[in-house]
C-alpha cells in the first residue's frame, strides 16, 4: 500500500465541508494529500461575475490545500454543467493517474443537487477505469496507467440528510475532534461562500453548519464531532477498511 490520498469534490469548498478533517489524521500520519475539484465555483455569487468568482474561488481553494501542505487540482467543468459523460471522465481519469492515489473520497451518490451525484459517479467509475491500459484519455499514454483500484469512500450529504430531508446513515465514523478547529481554519478560507450561502440556502455561520453535521454524526458513535463515510466495497475494489488500519480507535464501523 502506498501512501497517497485523493479527495475528489464537485466544487471548491466541499471537500472542506465533508473530509478536511480525516484528511487532516491522515497527512499527520505521513500520507501525500491531492484535493482535486470538478467545477470551478464559476456561479458561487450574487456579487461577481463568472470569471471574477472563478478566480476568487481558485484561490481560496489554494489557499486552503495549502494549510493542508496538498496538492490542488482543478478539472475546469461549470457549475451546473457537471455531467457523467465521457469528456468529464477522461478528466477525472486523467487526474486520478496524475495523482495515483491510495484512497480515494468523494461525495455521496444522492445529494442534494446533481453536481455532487455527477461527481459521485465520476469518481467510482475513474477509479475503475484508471487501471486499465486501453481506457485512453488523451493526453496521457498507458505507461501512467495505475496498478489497482482505490480504497473509495464517500462521504456523508451535508446535514447529513437524504433530499427527502431523511437522516441518511453512515457506516465509518473519524474522530475529528482534535482537528475540528483546523477543520475550520480550512473552511473558513472560502470567504466567498458565506454571503453566496446565505442568500441562496439560508445557511449562516457558514463552519457552524459544517460543525453541526460534524456533530450530528459523532453523537452516532460516542465521539464529539466526526466524519461519516460508506464504503465501496462492490467487485474489484479494496473491501478491507483501510482507514481503520492507519487511523485505530479514531474510527468506528458499525
Amino acid at each position: 500500500m502506498g501512501n497517497r490520498v485523493l479527495a475528489l469534490g464537485a466544487h471548491p469548498d466541499d471537500v472542506e465541508f465533508m473530509c478536511s478533517g480525516t484528511l487532516k489524521l491522515l497527512g499527520e500520519k505521513g500520507y501525500e494529500i491531492a484535493i482535486g475539484v470538478v467545477a470551478n465555483g464559476d456561479c458561487g455569487s450574487m456579487e461577481h461575475d463568472a470569471a471574477a468568482i472563478t478566480r476568487i474561488r481558485k484561490e481560496e481553494a489554494m489557499e486552503a490545500a495549502r494549510l493542508l501542505g496538498a496538492d490542488y487540482h482543478q478539472v475546469g467543468e461549470k457549475d451546473l454543467r457537471v455531467y457523467f459523460d465521457d469528456k468529464t471522465l477522461m478528466k477525472v481519469t486523467e487526474l486520478l493517474r496524475t495523482v495515483s492515489p491510495d484512497i480515494v473520497f468523494t461525495h455521496a451518490h444522492e445529494d442534494y443537487m446533481t453536481d455532487h451525484e455527477a461527481v459521485s459517479r465520476l469518481a467510482r467509475m475513474a477509479c475503475f477505469a484508471a487501471p486499465i491500459p486501453n481506457y485512453t484519455t488523451g493526453s496521457k499514454n498507458p505507461a501512467s496507467v495505475i496498478s489497482r483500484r482505490p480504497w473509495l469512500y464517500y462521504w456523508s450529504p451535508i446535514d447529513g440528510m437524504s433530499i427527502y430531508g431523511d437522516f441518511v446513515p453512515q457506516r465509518i465514523h473519524v474522530n475529528v475532534t482534535d482537528v475540528i478547529d483546523f477543520k475550520c481554519a480550512m473552511l473558513a478560507c472560502h470567504r466567498s461562500q458565506r454571503d453566496w450561502l446565505l442568500e441562496q440556502h439560508g445557511m449562516d455561520q457558514y463552519t457552524e453548519t459544517m460543525k453541526a453535521t460534524a456533530e450530528l454524526y459523532g453523537k452516532r458513535c460516542g465521539f464529539k464531532y466526526a466524519e461519516g463515510f460508506v464504503q465501496h466495497r462492490g467487485n474489484a475494489y479494496p473491501e478491507d477498511n483501510v482507514l481503520k488500519e492507519i487511523l485505530g480507535d479514531l474510527v468506528i464501523e458499525k
